[in-house]
């Protein structure tokens, strides 16, 4: 089981990114994909979850409205778009997967909760 983020860099406040989790070793459909980040010093913290069995997303309170999560079966990959990126946006990103269908029901956004983790991908948003 692999996990491979992409798509990070440095970018202006205000602007955007994609963010990929290529998968490999298993596949989506029986497992939920979980988005992560981490910043210096500070706990990690989960942002949005996509099921397995039939791709619901949720949501932190904190970026609802700016990220959009999204898979692609067909290529084994989950996105996270990032609109409207702020400083605080900056951290590591980290995609981690588990082997259950749903987010709902399950403790999506605490890292406890999932077996496989990325390596983590930068994003430095400048003001």
């Amino acid at each position: 089981v692999q996990l491979v983020e992409s798509g990070g860099g440095l970018v202006q406040a205000g602007g955007s990114l994609r963010l990929s989790c290529a998968a490999s070793g298993f596949t989506l459909d029986v497992h939920v994909i979980g988005w992560f980040r981490q910043a210096p010093g500070k706990p990690r913290e989960g942002l949005s979850c996509i099921s397995g069995n039939d791709g619901s997303s949720y949501y932190a309170d904190s970026v609802k409205g700016r990220f959009t999560i999204s898979k692609d079966n067909a290529k084994n990959t989950v996105f996270l778009q990032i609109e409207g990126l702020k400083p605080e946006d900056t951290a590591v990103y980290y995609c981690a997967a588990e082997r259950t269908y749903y987010c709902s029901g399950y403790g999506w956004w605490a890292p406890s909760e999932y077996h496989y983790w990325g390596q983590g991908t930068q994003v430095t948003v400048s003001s």
